[in-house]
C-alpha cells in the first residue's frame, strides 16, 4: 500500500513538472539549470522554485524531496523558511509604528526593562529601528559555542526537541560582548529579531505569532504559512530536510533534521511557508499592500551590508550582475535554505528552497532567474 501511494505521488508530481515545463517559454531555463546544478554539483537532495512575471507562473523542481522514497519536490510543498521570518516581524512592527503604538526611535529599554544588559550591551542605548536594521551591535545568540554544538552540530540529535523561550535566547547573547557600538556599523544578529518579537508582544498584548497571523497571513490568504511555536512537525505536504550538522568535506554524513523544535529560532526564524505564499507576500509587501507608503519607504531605507547588498528594516536590496535590483530576504535553518525576492514594483517575483543546508546558498538561483 505504501509503495503504491508513493508511486502515485511521484507520478503526479512528475506529470505536473512536465506540464509546467511545456507551458514555459524558455525564460526560466537558466533558473532550472541553476537548480539542477545545486543537486548535481553541490549534492543538495532537492530544489524547488517558483517565479511570477508578465509571462505567468513558472514552477521548477530538481532532485528529490525525500531521499528514502525518492519522491520529487512538488510546488505545493511546505518548508521551514528560517530568516525569511524577519520581513514578517519587521512588517508588523512598522504597522504598529503607523498606528502610533510604537516609536522606532525609542530605546529597547522602554519595552523590555533590564532585558538587554551585559558585555557592553545596553537596551537604553539601542533603538527598535536598530534592531530591525541589524545596526544594534548585539551578539548573535546562534553564534554561541554551546548553541552551535547542541543545535547546529554533533549534539543535534540530543537537543532537537529542546524548547526555548525568547528570554533564554537573549540571556545567551548577553553572556557575550557586543560586536560594535550601536549605530556605528552593521552586523547580522538573530538576537535583534528575538527582541523585536518580544516588543511586539509587550506592545500589543498578543504573541508576535498572533499578530503575524491576524495582520498578514489571514489578509493575504497565505494558506501554507504558519508559526509552529514549539511544534516539531511541518504541516503536509512537505519533503524532508537534511543537514551535515556543520561537518565539512565530501565524506560528511547527511542527517534527516526534518523534525525539530523551532523555538530555538523563535521570532528570528521559526516560520513555515511555501514558494507560492512567499511570492504572494513579497509582491504584496513591495507593492504597498502591507504597509502605508511612509513605512514602506522606511523599510527600504538601507545601509551597506555584506558584499554588494544593502539592508533596510527586515529587507535586503541586492543588485545583480545584469543591473537588475531585487528586494527580499534569505532564510536558513537546519536542513533548509530559502530565498524570496521581487523587483521594486512587484512585477517579477521568485522564491526558491533547497532541502539541504550545506550548499553555498541561493544567490546563484536568483542570479539565474533574473539575469539568465
Amino acid at each position: 500500500m505504501r509503495s503504491t501511494v508513493v508511486a502515485l505521488v511521484v507520478a503526479a508530481a512528475a506529470a505536473f513538472s512536465v506540464s509546467a515545463s511545456a507551458a514555459a517559454d524558455g525564460g526560466h531555463d537558466a533558473a532550472q539549470d541553476a537548480m539542477d546544478a545545486q543537486v548535481e554539483q553541490a549534492g543538495v537532495p532537492g530544489a524547488l522554485g517558483q517565479a511570477q512575471d508578465g509571462g505567468g507562473v513558472w514552477h521548477g523542481t530538481s532532485g528529490v524531496a525525500d531521499r528514502t522514497t525518492r519522491r520529487p519536490p512538488m510546488p505545493q510543498d511546505r518548508f521551514r523558511i528560517g530568516s525569511l521570518t524577519k520581513p514578517f516581524i519587521a512588517a508588523v512592527m512598522l504597522q504598529l509604528e503607523a498606528e502610533g503604538t510604537v516609536d522606532l526611535d525609542a530605546p529597547v529599554e522602554r519595552w523590555l526593562p533590564g532585558a538587554v544588559r551585559g558585555g557592553g550591551q545596553d537596551g537604553r542605548l539601542i533603538t527598535l529601528r536598530q534592531l530591525l536594521g541589524h545596526t544594534s551591535g548585539l551578539y548573535d545568540f546562534t553564534a554561541d559555542p554551546g548553541m552551535q554544538r547542541d543545535h547546529f552540530g554533533p549534539r543535534f540529535a540530543d537537543h532537537r526537541y529542546d524548547s526555548h523561550d525568547p528570554e533564554s535566547l537573549v540571556r545567551t547573547a548577553m553572556a557575550h560582548s557586543r560586536s560594535f557600538r550601536p549605530g556605528s556599523g552593521w552586523g547580522y544578529s538573530n538576537t535583534n529579531y528575538v527582541l523585536a518579537g518580544m516588543v511586539i508582544s509587550k506592545a500589543t498584548g498578543h504573541s508576535y505569532a498572533q499578530e503575524i497571523e491576524s495582520r498578514i497571513i489571514r489578509p493575504l490568504k497565505l494558506r501554507d504559512t504558519s508559526l509552529p511555536g514549539t511544534s516539531a512537525g511541518i504541516p503536509a505536504p512537505h519533503g524532508r530536510a537534511y543537514s551535515t550538522l556543520s561537518e565539512k568535506g565530501a565524506q560528511a554524513r547527511v542527517h534527516d533534521v526534518t523534525a525539530l523544535d523551532p523555538s530555538v529560532a523563535g521570532a528570528s526564524g521559526e516560520m513555515i511557508s511555501s514558494t507560492g505564499d512567499l511570492i504572494r507576500f513579497m509582491r504584496a509587501l513591495l507593492r504597498g499592500d502591507v504597509l502605508p507608503p511612509r513605512q514602506l519607504a522606511e523599510m527600504k531605507s538601507t545601509v551597506p551590508a555584506d558584499g554588494q547588498d544593502r539592508y533596510g528594516l527586515g529587507l535586503t536590496r541586492h543588485r545583480l550582475s545584469c543591473g537588475t535590483t531585487v528586494w527580499g530576504h534569505e532564510g536558513t535553518i537546519q536542513g533548509s535554505r530559502s530565498t524570496a525576492v521581487t523587483t521594486a514594483d512587484g512585477s517579477h517575483t521568485a522564491a526558491f528552497n533547497l532541502n539541504g543546508d550545506w550548499s553555498g546558498g541561493t544567490s546563484d538561483l536568483v542570479e539565474a532567474e533574473y539575469c539568465g
